[in-house]
């Protein structure tokens, strides 16, 4: 083994052996994450290129893989045949990870046994076909990326699934692989689509328009072409390594466009010549034509500055009806463009990953097609019309993951502390972009890559400073329903500390752990969902804390809280710990849980999930009638509830009230739409067209909608109540089927009546209500007004506690509500049903309710026409409750001996029978003694 190879064996750098003179064989481009989740291309591959003039042949050559930890010798080695093109490229297709992205273009060779890792690895290519180490003298170039032990130079960083590691075009090779490959959305290149021409041929003279021609290709596809234009965008960073040219005095309205059909924009692709020029310049540029992607661009180019200034470029001023239609967008492929507004924020997702939003174009969102119609219908069908028609994307100008390893000290653009960018937030743009078609998408493109708030781009309404608190709702109390997003105490530290099982995390940039990926108890069973360790379960819980104590309710059914009895703890662990966090936030002891029921009167523990639904409330408020119920006979093999939440029952009337005044809740968190093993007919999902999709288990909803009704009706009935609400996590749009079932059974769905426009979930940019509040026909009385509270659908997720020190851009805030979840809550206002008010006419007997002045009486004996709290005689007693739900001491009430009340702030104990005598005031014979 020569010097050079011991130590690459041991892992160190050594002299490379590349050639650096350009008068040999290199790799140009590998691209290692292919096949994966989010991957552009079906399998990896490695581009060469050969940057002489004469075709250089692979006999006898071989590509080989060494992984990042080896000492050795290659774990693949593919030998390799044919020759590559002077000055052309050569693409060996090799494994993928998964089935995800597009095949390849037909590559030269396809190879199964070397299979580069995407974390890191060292690729070289060697005049021999038998396996040698990386610093071997038959090594001709050699790529080390990531973990890699044996790179040239430094390692190369930065790949992704949408990310392959790149020379610049002329194949510069300067023995550091970190100084030569950038990484940049990969363009796959093979000898038999990429042959230059002829070095004798003479590029063809041609006009931009001439160039991309009238249809989605250009005529001049693998063709040399020369042209001139202006430059309108530079992306000499972030990845796209090109620029833009516009033919000079281009654009303006539609009637000033003297090439209709054709576009006048062409994208040059090469990042050395994107370094070589600047917004604004005059520029010739010679290269090939090719199609990469749907896009139209030149390669190989030679720039040339023109000696003359061409006429400028006039931002393109179209109506978006001139663009609904990718034939009318193709039109003008790459142009600069004024976007004619209003543009309205529909998608923020990939703001955290991307540095992208999707927009909508007009002042609302997006919406889910059976949101606003049912399966199949006009309106549906519509809805699905107008989504297609009216969707764009505003990127950044670069390829960047902002969560790939390499690029979390990056900081992310767009977004920041202060200002977060919501759905819903109306866009205004400050400069012209480029309407450009990307990644399979149609994206307006800012000139240069964006970094910081991109204000000088574009600028989006505030959402949240008016979105502080609920709307007003009416009544004298407030109905809420809010999922937490997998609440979970049982951290994932705690769960394996504990000896439970065994969990992996997703950490931060700094590799501290963060939330739980998966967890798996001892036997087998799924673990606990949420924070990865108590601080971590502490951002979390701040920012639940903060949105519940603001939503002003008096009831609140929870979706997601920790199911604690599957982790060997009492039932309601969990959320008495967070009703804790509120009273401690709160200052004082408002709120209260429902307990559960017994465990003979739940669903074997086998058949309940690691999360739950669940009752709080505020006993100042409401006081609770009977006891929680489970439904709990249809959890057996095959039945609805078999694979969802079993909906939880709670009769509440309002405080001092008659058990004959309350009403019904029933929590539910129905089955979710993602994918698995039908359980009925119908559960499969229908993806034949937009307006007809409920995702999967649809026919599973349904019967957890007949289930539900038949369960709330039996337990009113046994309550004596005809008054219901349902609500919950019903995970279906409003006009899906097991919606429509409820409305079928005389339900009215809250949230649609009182906020048509809001809704609580996005899904993929569409906007629908998967959280609702239902009443029926007696229950609806009650309702005074709704609101759904958009604080989290609306949030980018890099806001949430889950992303906390993912990026250098520090966004998470434990003071205030927003991203403290994915679903929005909804709060209805309710007028309480309350005792008959007291008229002047009536006899009472003692005992007999009345309300007066906003309170509660209850006569003391037989009377007719003495007001309460008018009569010198104590006829009446004002019935009151203390936030914390104990007896309010009131001047006419009767107390004796033992009797608690609470009265300023403090509690006293009746030492004997008394009416009238304030507690703590100074008396011969206080009857009243602090408490404690």
């Amino acid at each position: 083994m020569t010097a050079v190879a011991c130590l690459l064996g041991a892992g160190l750098s050594a002299p490379a052996s590349a050639n650096v003179g350009g008068t040999d064989l290199v790799i140009s481009e590998a691209y290692v994450n292919g096949g994966s989740s989010g991957a552009t291309y079906l399998n990896k591959f490695v581009e060469l290129y050969n940057p002489t003039a004469a075709a250089i042949s692979l006999a006898g050559d071989s590509l080989q893989y060494r992984a990042p930890g080896g000492a050795g010798l290659p774990t693949g080695v593919f030998a390799l045949s044919g020759s590559v093109p002077a000055h052309g490229h050569f693409l060996i297709q090799l494994p993928g990870n998964a089935a995800n992205g597009v095949a390849l273009p037909a590559p030269d060779l396809t190879s199964t046994n070397v299979n580069p890792g995407a974390a890191g690895g060292t690729l070289y290519l060697a005049r021999t076909t038998t396996g040698v180490v990386p610093g071997d003298s038959s090594v001709i170039d050699r790529l080390g990326w990531g973990t890699s032990n044996a790179p040239e130079g430094t390692a190369a960083t930065g790949n992704s699934v949408i990310l392959s590691y790149q020379r610049n075009a002329g194949g510069t090779d300067t023995d550091d692989n970190a100084a030569d490959f950038t990484a940049a959305a990969p363009t796959p290149q093979a000898a038999g689509n990429t042959t230059p021409p002829d070095p004798g041929e003479t590029p063809t003279p041609l006009t931009i328009a001439e160039i991309q021609g009238d249809g989605a290709t250009s005529p001049y596809a693998g063709k040399s072409v020369q042209t001139e234009g202006v430059v309108t965008a530079d992306y000499r960073t972030g990845g796209f390594n090109g620029f833009y040219l516009e033919t000079g005095g281009a654009g303006g309205t539609a009637a000033d466009d003297r090439t209709p059909g054709r576009s006048d924009a062409v994208f040059v692709f090469g990042s050395i010549s994107a370094g070589q020029v600047e917004v604004g310049d005059s520029v010739s540029v010679t290269g090939k034509v090719q199609e990469f992607n749907g896009t139209t661009e030149i390669t190989s180019p030679t720039v040339t500055k023109l000696g003359t200034a061409l006429a400028p470029v006039q931002p393109d001023t179209l109506d978006w009806a001139d663009l609904t239609t990718d034939a009318q967008k193709e039109a003008h492929e790459g142009e600069l463009i004024a976007p004619q507004g209003p543009f309205t924020v529909t998608d923020n997702y990939d703001a955290n990953y991307y540095g992208s939003f999707t927009l909508a174009v007009g002042a609302e969102p997006l919406r889910q097609p059976t949101d606003a119609g049912t399966p199949g219908s006009p309106e549906a069908v519509a809805a699905a019309a107008d989504n297609a028609a009216r969707t764009i994307t505003l990127d950044d100008g670069a390829s960047t993951n902002y969560n790939s390893a390499a690029n979390t000290g990056t900081a992310l653009p767009w977004l920041s502390a202060t200002h977060a960018v919501s759905i819903g937030a109306s866009v205004t743009f400050h400069q012209p972009v480029v309407l450009e078609y990307r990644n399979s998408l149609w994206n307006f493109q800012p000139t240069a890559q964006v970094t910081g708030d991109g204000a000088a781009v574009a600028t989006f309404a505030d959402q949240r400073a008016a979105n502080q608190q609920p709307a007003a709702t009416g009544g004298d109390a407030r109905l809420a329903t809010f999922n937490v997003q997998n609440y979970f105490p049982m951290t994932g530290a705690r769960f394996v500390g504990d000896g439970l099982g065994t969990c992996t995390l997703y950490k931060d940039r700094a590799g501290t752990p963060i939330t739980v990926n998966r967890c798996t108890t001892t036997a087998g069973g799924p673990g606990p969902r949420g924070a990865a360790d108590e601080a971590s379960f502490l951002r979390q819980q701040a920012k639940i804390v903060a949105g519940i104590n603001r939503l002003g309710a008096s009831i609140v059914s929870l979706e997601e809280v920790e199911n604690s009895v599957k982790f060997g703890e009492p039932r309601d662990t969990a959320l008495a710990g967070l009703v804790d966090a509120l009273n401690t936030a709160a200052g004082s002891t408002v709120w209260a849980y429902i307990p559960s029921p017994a465990a003979d009167k739940l669903p074997p523990l086998a058949q309940q999930d690691v999360i739950r639904t669940a009752f709080i409330y505020k006993p100042g408020a409401v006081t609770p009638v009977g006891t929680s119920t489970v439904l709990t006979d249809k959890s057996g093999p095959g039945q609805s509830f078999s694979i969802a939440r079993q909906p939880l029952a709670q009769a509440f009337k309002r405080a001092n009230a008659r058990d004959a005044d309350a009403f019904l809740v029933v929590a539910n968190h129905w089955k979710s739409k993602g994918s698995g093993t039908p359980l009925y007919d119908g559960d499969l999902q229908d993806t034949s067209s937009p307006a007809k999709d409920q995702g999967a288990f649809n026919a599973t909803r349904v019967r957890e909608a007949e289930d539900t009704v038949a369960f709330a009706n039996g337990v009113a009935a046994g309550l004596g109540t005809e008054r219901i609400f349902l609500l919950g996590d019903l995970n279906a749009y409003t006009h899906e089927d097991p919606l429509e079932k409820l409305y079928s059974a005389g339900y009215t769905d809250l949230g649609s009546a009182f906020a048509p426009d809001e809704h609580t979930y996005s899904y993929n940019g569409l906007q629908g209500s998967l959280d609702h509040v239902l009443a029926n026909a007696a229950a609806l009385k009650m309702v005074t007004g709704g609101d759904i509270w958009q604080i989290n659908a609306q949030e980018s997720v890099a806001y949430n506690y889950s992303r906390f020190n993912y990026n250098a851009a520090q966004l998470f805030d434990a003071g205030d509500p927003f991203a403290a979840s994915d679903h929005d809550p909804e709060v209805i206002g309710l007028t309480l049903p309350a005792p008959a008010a007291w008229r002047a006419d009536a006899a009472y007997s003692a005992g007999d309710l009345v309300t007066f002045g906003g309170s509660i009486w209850r006569a003391q004996f037989s009377t007719k026409g003495e007001t309460p709290g008018a009569s010198k005689k104590v006829v009446w007693e004002q019935l009151a409750t203390a936030p914390d739900g104990s007896v309010q001491w009131t001047a006419t009430r009767v107390f004796t001996t033992g009797d608690v009340v609470e009265y300023d702030g403090v509690k006293y104990v009746a030492q004997w029978w008394t009416q009238g005598d304030v507690p703590g005031a100074a008396a011969k014979k206080q009857p009243w003694k602090v408490l404690g």
